[in-house]
């Protein structure tokens, strides 16, 4: 099936707001659009059970409004959330190493990262060189997104090692909440990302954000 009816359906629900919760967040948030368009971040279809979510852009905030919709035996809506915004990465850290000796340790080919010495902002200088891997940048929720980083990283265990004993290796992640009613929920790490995470020897550190706008 290809994206386009389940988007339709999803831009039906903004418009007709069947739900309660698409209501309520429409009153005090608004999603963005882009050339008079609903624009949308992403169509996950990679739950397997027949259900694609839709992820709907918030005007100035990093959270999404996420539509999920049944795909089988019709396309219909099934429930409207507040999709917090993960980004979920690999990153590595420090004052002896250059970018370039990082990146040799590894197979992996970097997303990003900066040298000792290069320029933070206009005035300020990096202190140590970094270099961090990001497989899965798009909207997704965090649990598929640790998944996807941990099997991007057990394809060179051996250099992920490296960084893990030279320069601080560890995941690194940065959630953004919508705080509509303070109760803004976590993270659950199960028995398999743990197993899988003590095999490469990795700590996980948590960054994590509530803004938006109360509900009325």
């Amino acid at each position: 099936m290809t994206d386009t009816p389940i988007i339709e359906k999803a831009i039906e629900e903004i418009e007709i707001k069947t739900f309660g919760v698409t209501e309520q967040f429409l009153k005090i948030h608004e999603i963005v659009y882009d050339d008079n368009k609903i624009k949308v971040a992403r169509v996950d279809k990679e739950s397997g059970d027949g259900t694609a979510i839709v992820y709907l852009p918030v005007k100035d905030e990093k959270f999404y409004l996420a539509i999920y919709i049944d795909t089988e035996p019709e396309i219909s809506v099934r429930h409207v959330n507040i999709e917090a915004y993960h980004s979920v990465y690999f990153k590595a850290i420090s004052e002896v190493h250059s970018f370039d000796k990082l990146s040799g340790m590894t197979k992996l080919k970097a997303t990003g990262g900066h040298n000792k010495g290069d320029k933070r902002g206009q005035n300020v200088l990096w202190k140590w060189s970094s270099i961090f891997f990001e497989p899965n940048p798009e909207a997704d929720e965090f649990e598929d997104k640790l998944t996807k980083l941990l099997n991007y990283l057990e394809q060179d265990r051996e250099g992920v090692e490296k960084l893990v004993n030279n320069a601080n290796g560890h995941i690194q992640v940065y959630s953004s909440f919508h705080n509509g009613n303070t109760l803004i929920g976590g993270h659950h790490i199960d028995k398999d990302h743990i197993r899988r995470m003590s095999k490469l020897n990795l700590e996980i550190d948590f960054d994590i954000n509530a803004g938006g706008h109360l509900f009325t």
